[in-house]
């Protein structure tokens, strides 16, 4: 009977202090704020699920447990529960601390040096340089840009100027000071991942269509970052040379989404990054000189590595760093000095060095319900059409209304198959492309304006943003592989005046593309003083 009179509060209480008191016995506490798995597990059971599965944390002495969902293992390393084929280090008991560098307090006989943990002395430029050159690792433990020697120093405006620099203290700041209401209202649209049948119509039967153009005449246009997997490369050719930007996504878009932050060499962000590139050059026909900007996967921003990477390659700009929610936004910047903003995600690794010239797209949060989302598809997924329009329009007006920084919506297709969705995004359009001061261009045209800033009553005569003429010539070939002569329709895209083809110009439904690309240096034709036409032809039925 004594017992049913207990306080039920007491004897739970008793009871977990029992369970941490035996919990004590069995794990030893390692307090530095950090899980960790039980350092003296049976042998035998060390990579087994439910051992694998379990983790703990000490605070104030006391050990805590916790076990990961059933089927789920706790990785050490991203201090997380995932799928048993992502984790590797069932025998890691926790993840070793780097030292810290004693830097100047190791007082090196060479100025130009600074001291490793262990008290080594090694050139400045060897710590945060994305290689280990300390042997304790702390050249590289300590990194960010509040510990970094080598780190960017903040936003100078005095000698940071355009075309080639752009800062601002806040990063809200209007390239050249212009007044807002001079300033085209730019929306950036850019799809991530592959290019196939599963989005082919949405982009060209629901989203641009020839009836949606900017003020100038021009057709809309948006960005894609492509990785390889699934990739059509024969339509991405086409969407590049409708005049949309082809951009790269890496190829293999690999998992566990921390290893493109953490784990990563320079050498594995070239053959990802610059890979893909290559690809897209050689199958989808894009020169290299216009695959400007990239995209991590899983916007896991590389750390100084992948810049690095970017700054020898020649990438112009990256477009992968969430800013945190701002009014007003935030204006894309060069990495010359310090980013103007938190680097906002779990263990994210912003750069922490200056890379000069190298533009930053950054991504402005939307809200929504008191909620902010970077990607679209990554905001509340239980709204209804009308709700997806308002949240639209609303974050519209955040940039309109304000310093107008290029207002940016990043998808992957699958949000559309919603129809409701997909309604209201094609109402938005629509409505947008109402307004003259408004203008959907690509990253790298937005970058193009802000190098050379140009009020809205003189962008009909803005080049970067003109769309080029399409020359079609109807020719007679014979075929090398066939006694047979075909008719070829060749079809370019004139990007600059010494690709400009001479002679007839034949327009009409009965020239029209309807049969297999026939593509080669046997197809390749100079009749008709034809300077350049590529290697792009179609057959006529």
């Amino acid at each position: 009977m004594s017992y049913t009179n207990e306080d039920p509060g007491k004897q739970s209480g008793l009871v977990a202090d029992i369970d941490h008191y035996h919990l004590k016995l069995r794990v030893p506490c390692l307090e530095d704020g950090r899980f960790y798995r039980n350092p003296k597990p049976a042998p035998e059971k060390v990579w087994t699920i439910s051992e694998c599965s379990k983790y703990y944390l000490c605070l104030d002495g006391e050990v805590f447990g916790f076990k990961c969902s059933t089927g789920l293992l706790f990785d050490v390393k991203r201090q997380i529960c995932d799928f048993k084929l992502n984790v590797d280090n069932c025998d890691v008991v926790a993840e070793a601390k780097v030292p810290r560098p004693l830097l100047e307090a190791a007082e090196c006989e060479n100025p130009d040096h600074l001291g490793c943990g262990d008290g080594a002395c090694l050139p400045s430029e060897f710590f945060c340089d994305g290689s280990v050159d300390c042997t304790d690792g702390s050249d590289e433990g300590w990194c960010d840009a509040d510990h970094d020697p080598n780190a960017a120093s903040p936003c100078d405006p005095r000698s940071c100027k355009l075309p080639d620099c752009f800062c601002s203290r806040d990063g809200t700041l209007i390239p050249n000071r212009l007044e807002s209401s001079q300033v085209p209202q730019m929306i950036l649209l850019t799809f991530d991942d592959a290019i196939n049948s599963e989005n082919w119509d949405l982009y060209t039967q629901h989203l641009f269509i020839p009836e949606r153009k900017n003020a100038n005449g021009c057709p809309i246009r948006g960005t894609f970052y492509v990785s390889h997997q699934y990739t059509n490369y024969q339509q991405t050719q086409k969407l590049w040379n409708d005049g949309h930007e082809i951009a790269v996504h890496s190829i293999t878009h690999r998992g566990p989404e921390e290893w493109w932050s953490n784990n990563a060499t320079i050498e594995d962000w070239f053959d990802e990054m610059v890979g893909q590139a290559n690809i897209i050059n050689r199958f989808a026909g894009v020169r290299m000189e216009e695959i400007r900007g990239m995209r991590v996967p899983f916007l896991r921003v590389g750390w100084n590595r992948q810049f690095l990477m970017m700054k020898e390659f020649g990438f112009v700009y990256d477009a992968s760093m969430v800013a945190p929610f701002s009014d007003p936004p935030l204006w894309p910047y060069t990495l010359d000095h310090k980013i103007p903003h938190q680097c906002t995600g779990n263990n994210q690794r912003c750069p922490s060095r200056s890379y000069p010239g190298i533009w930053e797209i950054v991504m402005n949060q939307l809200a929504v319900e008191g909620y902010t989302c970077a990607m679209v598809d990554s905001c509340p997924p239980h709204l209804s059409g009308d709700e997806v329009y308002n949240m639209l329009t609303h974050n519209f007006k955040r940039h309109y209304n304000t310093n107008r920084a290029p207002y940016g919506l990043y998808f992957h297709t699958t949000w559309f198959k919603k129809p409701e969705y997909l309604a209201a995004f094609k109402k938005f359009l629509d409505e947008m492309t109402k307004l003259p001061d408004v203008w959907f261009v690509t990253n790298y045209q937005a970058i193009e304006w802000m190098r050379n800033p140009t009020p809205i009553n003189q962008l009909n005569q803005f080049e970067p943003w003109n769309c080029k003429r399409q020359v079609c010539i109807l020719c007679s070939k014979q075929a090398s592989r066939s006694s047979t002569r075909v008719c070829v329709r060749i079809c370019v895209s004139i990007r600059r005046p010494e690709f400009e083809c001479s002679g007839p110009q034949l327009e009409g439904p009965e020239f029209e593309c309807s049969g297999p690309q026939l593509e080669g240096p046997e197809f390749e034709y100079s009749e008709l003083s034809l300077k350049v036409c590529g290697s792009r032809y179609c057959e006529l039925e």
